[in-house]
């Protein structure tokens, strides 16, 4: 019959046939093309080029399910959600589509609902797996981590013994020597190491004073009577540097201290608490920045957080329980100063943690710098790893498993072998970028 002999309806009814023909052939080839594609998630479409001038600003595009990620190069990547019909078509308007994969092939994805990668280059894979990102992160919440030690340098261990004991009411928890490698170590507290935060004294052969610098600012610890203590320290030959009274704003009562090298104490009047050594204060150069790391990579929570506008200073509580029964960390901003001179006195904070590898991704993702990569500490049966804080901080973290508490740590020494390597890895960049005056400073300090 030929065509110009059909009736109206005969006309139509032929088109839609043929329209119907022309679009089952098109899925078929469009489904051959997505075949090859590798499909990652139903959620999002990525699109990557590699030319920035060609493509329009975020805000042009007014997409709200839209991210753009730059990589700081040449490379832009795209991500919206494909079942959001606008934003597709919005996308278009700004990225040739068929340019990465074809109408056709995107015509049907649309429909699909799946997820792809392309780049100008033709190439497809899949999107980053941000869920795993995501995993390691609320992993970080629930991991039991508990602050262990503090450890710094001193110019007469001796004699900072005898201070801490009979000033501070610290016990000696033990002690080593290590003559071959010319330094000694002294551990203090107010309970044993598995269940107390303690401190960590180093005295280095040869060296009698420290740079104790800008940056750290005391130690904290509760006693239940400050004006007693104070007047101790002073019977002791100690050094006073501010009087008992009620803090700047505040009822609770506090005095400052020195120990014979220099660093500071504050006494806080306290109740009975289990955690004497209640506070390690670090000054940083942005306090915000420096709440979100240690939330997100420490998994430490703000306590509490003070601004003092007339003192041009703000602090932020940080640590894992309530300060009146947990060693917290204090980190303090003084308006308008960014960066602070360290010294070479103080060294870092150990942590312990159920995963040393997952501890050094969280802290990665979270813009922190892994100074030694996690992995197992010779001679001793745990990991480690060590990081620096955006603030250059650093803190070293420990496997703390039912075979293994810090006080394990003390048998390691009658294996000098294992005593090299573990020190080699374990004080890192900070203690090898020290110079020290007439002497091979080997930083052996856990």
């Amino acid at each position: 019959m030929a065509f110009d002999r059909l009736t109206p309806d005969d006309k139509l009814n032929q088109r839609k046939q043929i329209n119907l023909r022309h679009r089952e052939r098109h899925s078929r080839e469009a489904k051959k093309m997505l075949r090859t594609l590798p499909i990652a998630s139903p959620s999002s479409l990525t699109v990557s080029t590699y030319n920035k001038t060609s493509l329009p600003s975020q805000s042009s595009l007014k997409l709200s399910p839209f991210c753009v990620n730059n990589d700081g190069g040449n490379n832009i990547s795209y991500c919206y959600s494909t079942s959001r019909r606008l934003a597709l078509f919005q996308l278009g308007a700004a990225i040739p589509q068929s340019h990465f994969f074809g109408a056709k092939a995107l015509k049907l994805l649309r429909a699909e609902g799946s997820t792809i990668e392309a780049s100008t280059s033709g190439n497809m894979a899949p999107t980053s797996n941000t869920v795993t990102e995501q995993n390691v992160l609320d992993w970080v919440k629930s991991d039991k981590r508990r602050m262990l030690h503090v450890v710094y340098r001193v110019g007469d261990l001796d004699k900072t013994i005898k201070f801490y004991t009979e000033c501070l009411g610290m016990k000696l928890l033990r002690k080593r020597d290590i003559p071959e490698d010319r330094y000694t170590n002294a551990f203090l507290g107010y309970g044993p190491e598995d269940s107390h935060f303690v401190v960590e004294l180093t005295y280095n052969y040869g060296v009698d004073k420290y740079d104790i610098g800008t940056g750290f600012g005391h130690f904290g610890i509760a006693v239940e009577d400050v004006a007693k203590t104070v007047d101790l320290v002073k019977a002791k030959g100690g050094k006073v540097t501010r009087e008992p009274g009620p803090v700047k704003g505040g009822n609770t009562v506090i005095a400052f201290i020195e120990d014979p090298d220099g660093y500071k104490f504050e006494l806080l009047e306290r109740g009975p608490t289990p955690e004497p050594l209640c506070q390690v204060m670090l000054r940083v150069g942005d306090l915000d920045r420096a709440i979100n790391f240690y939330k997100k990579a420490f998994g430490m929570e703000l306590l509490r957080k003070r601004d003092n506008p007339d003192y041009k200073y703000t602090i932020a509580v940080m640590g894992y329980g309530p300060e009146d029964k947990n060693a917290v960390l204090e980190l303090t901003y003084n308006h308008g100063v960014t960066e602070y001179d360290k010294g070479n006195g103080y060294a870092q904070i150990a942590i312990g943690t159920d995963d040393v590898y997952k501890t050094a991704e969280a802290i990665k993702l979270s813009g922190g710098k892994i100074t030694r990569e996690p992995g197992p500490l010779p001679g001793i049966n745990t990991k480690i790893t060590a990081c620096l804080d955006p603030d250059g901080w650093k803190s070293v973290w420990l496997l703390i498993s039912g075979s293994f508490s810090p006080s394990d740590l003390l048998g390691v020494h009658s294996k000098k072998d294992s005593v090299t390597e573990m020190y080699k890895y374990y004080d890192s960049e900070h203690i090898s970028a020290l110079k020290i005056k007439d002497m091979s400073y080997s930083g052996k300090e856990l």
